[in-house]
């Protein structure tokens, strides 16, 4: 089956500045593909390449098969995109703007029953002028024009900048109901518990380049594990047994509890706390937000990068 989007060596440079350097990517129909990383790292110039709001500057990129260049138009008819940053017509009222996008889609593209389930599950008002409405409120217009027309693939750049909780749980709805019925998200953020909470998979970019492409929740797997482990008053706290343990660290002992971090397979730890007298045993299952600051954080130079 055809990747829904496919890039080989993608690569745009601005000048002397660095954008983004032989992005390969490949997302699959039907599932939530994140794309995360840093303000700056390249996340936006990926998503603008592929869609050619800017060419690239070497390398390639498709979608539905199609290069991007070659027919951009035949792309966008078959695709919902909201940037990360928009502006729309002051004057209008919310309900005239996503009218006005429902006719650029042609007779019949957008099913109004599901606009208007659309306006209603995302608590928008759309009696009231753009210019009048919140940060909030003005990203939930641009949500349902990226949906209303119930596109096959949906590329959301920072889609829930500025909701609040509830309607962000309605967001993580909408996407599930998308990918039900067969259709693709890809998903442009620096929210780390938000791509946790959607994505089958994860490509993380810094500095403009692919540091890793993984499922969700093997990416935790990088991050330390706090382990606390509890023994019988009896037990002598075997303390140098787990130091020499692979991957653990930072052990110390308070009482009859042993304290330890551990980076890696949790297993050996595991198998060492079972030939003691073991009352208790707490792993917490490190976050994505905790792998990516572990592994992947870090400066991206301010001259050259562009988001």
């Amino acid at each position: 089956m055809t990747p829904v989007i496919q890039t080989e060596r993608l690569t745009k440079s601005y000048g002397a500045h660095r954008g983004i350097v032989d992005v390969d990517l490949t997302v699959e129909a039907g599932e939530v593909f994140g794309f995360l990383g840093p303000n700056g790292a390249g996340k936006t110039t990926t998503i603008r390449t592929i869609l050619d709001l800017i060419r690239p500057t070497s390398g390639r990129a498709l979608v539905f098969g199609i290069e991007s260049t070659a027919d951009p138009v035949a792309i966008h008819r078959r695709t919902g995109y909201i940037p990360g940053e928009f502006t729309l017509y002051d004057r209008l009222t919310g309900a005239q703007t996503l009218q006005y996008f429902a006719n650029l889609r042609g007779p019949g593209a957008v099913d109004p029953a599901y606009q208007a389930s659309l306006v209603e599950r995302l608590e928008l008002d759309p009696g009231r002028r753009y210019k009048e409405l919140s940060k909030g409120n003005k990203q939930k217009i641009g949500l349902i024009v990226a949906m209303q027309h119930r596109p096959e693939l949906l590329i959301l750049d920072e889609p829930t900048s500025g909701l609040d909780p509830l309607v962000q749980q309605t967001f993580v709805a909408l996407l599930a109901e998308a990918t039900a019925e067969g259709r693709t998200v890809f998903l442009s953020s620096h929210i780390l518990t938000e791509v946790e909470r959607t994505c089958d998979r994860v490509a993380i970019i810094r500095d403009g380049r692919l540091v890793r492409v993984d499922r969700t929740e093997a990416l935790r797997d990088l991050a330390h594990h706090q382990v606390e482990l509890r023994f019988a008053a009896s037990t002598v706290v075997p303390l140098a047994e787990f130091q020499a343990l692979p991957g653990v660290s930072d052990v110390t002992a308070d009482d009859h509890t042993l304290h330890l971090r551990v980076s890696g397979p949790i297993t050996p730890v595991v198998q060492a706390a079972a030939r003691h007298d073991l009352l208790d045993f707490v792993s917490r299952e490190p976050s994505l937000e905790e792998t990516f600051l572990a592994e992947y954080a870090g400066p991206t130079g301010p001259a050259e990068a562009r988001s």
